[in-house]
């Protein structure tokens, strides 16, 4: 098996070094954005709980990973090109994971975790799950080894992948030049991604190439007259570890068990998006933003939802 850097772990004093100096910054009024100290203690926490349950769960990833590799078309040396390869399509596989992530329950109780702050800063890129490979999100890598490249070498530009989106987590940095911004995922295009407004829910799923949203159909441009606000439709009110990566689960399973014995409803429930109601009411994203453009429009909607700014999901 060939062996590969594990760039994220090696990149961490240089995160927590670009942490202090933006917290700094903000804090001096050097550079825009919000700190709020149990905030950004609990994004931290976050972050490195994620490499022990990680460094934990590493073998069972690998394994799952490795299921696919027997039945590879073919087997792609570790060169320039191949590296180009196997970083663009791992991209186009993260877009679809991070899609999926926000359009499907189940995947959502674990990806939640990274947009339940209210703030936005560097900390926020730290801010991830508890859960490892185990909610089968990580299969989606599977045609990627079924081309014929090793499950290390797709952990490799995984990893260069998430290295990549650490510093687009900020307010300290507006809009870059139009070039870059019409290819690359910028903090202009991830802000909107974590905006909680009904007119951003839902929109900028891109890793590294924000072409995959244009290309897609959920492209949203940041709007200087619209500024985005954080968080989660139902705000979480806690710095609590266990709660922050946990309570969606929690929450899942609540509502499976006021359904009574009916499997198809908790089936329903995980595979639909999150707001999904077995009685039809539902508050998905898309209800959401419905009855935001029909508020504007001077129409009545029978379910509102959240004024533009309040939280969403």
């Amino acid at each position: 098996m060939p062996a590969f850097p594990a760039v994220t772990t090696l990149a961490a004093p240089a995160f927590v070094l670009a942490v202090a100096i933006e917290w700094w910054a903000v804090a001096t009024g050097r550079a825009g954005g919000r700190y709020e100290t149990k905030d950004a203690i609990t994004s931290m926490a976050m972050g490195l709980g994620n490499v022990v349950v990680n460094t934990l769960t590493g073998a069972a990833a690998l394994w799952l990973m490795l299921l696919a590799w027997p039945y590879r078309l073919f087997e792609m040396p570790v060169t320039w090109w191949s590296f180009i390869a196997v970083f663009g399509l791992y991209d186009l596989v993260y877009y679809w994971k991070h899609r999926f992530a926000h359009r499907i329950r189940w995947f959502w109780m674990e990806h939640v975790t990274h947009h339940s702050s209210t703030h936005y800063n560097l900390t926020t890129a730290l801010r991830q799950p508890w859960f490892g490979p185990f909610t089968g999100l990580i299969i989606l890598g599977w045609p990627i080894v079924l081309l014929g490249f090793h499950p290390a070498y797709v952990f490799f530009a995984s990893g260069l992948n998430l290295l990549y989106q650490f510093w687009i987590h900020t307010e300290a940095i507006g809009r870059m030049p139009r070039w870059f911004e019409a290819v690359m995922n910028t903090p202009s295009h991830h802000r909107v991604h974590h905006a909680t407004n009904p007119r951003y829910l839902d929109r900028n799923y891109a890793g590294v190439f924000i072409v995959w949203d244009r290309m897609f159909g959920t492209f949203q441009a940041e709007r200087d007259d619209e500024p985005c606000n954080y968080g989660i439709v139902k705000p979480l009110h806690s710095h609590n570890p266990l709660v922050v990566a946990y309570h969606e689960l929690a929450a899942l399973v609540r509502d499976c068990w006021s359904d009574g014995l009916r499997p198809w409803r908790w089936a329903g429930r995980m595979v639909n998006p999150p707001g999904w109601k077995p009685d039809g009411a539902h508050d998905r994203s898309e209800d959401i933003r419905a009855a935001w453009i029909a508020a504007q429009a001077g129409f009545p909607t029978e379910s509102p939802g959240p004024e533009p700014g309040v939280p969403a999901e």
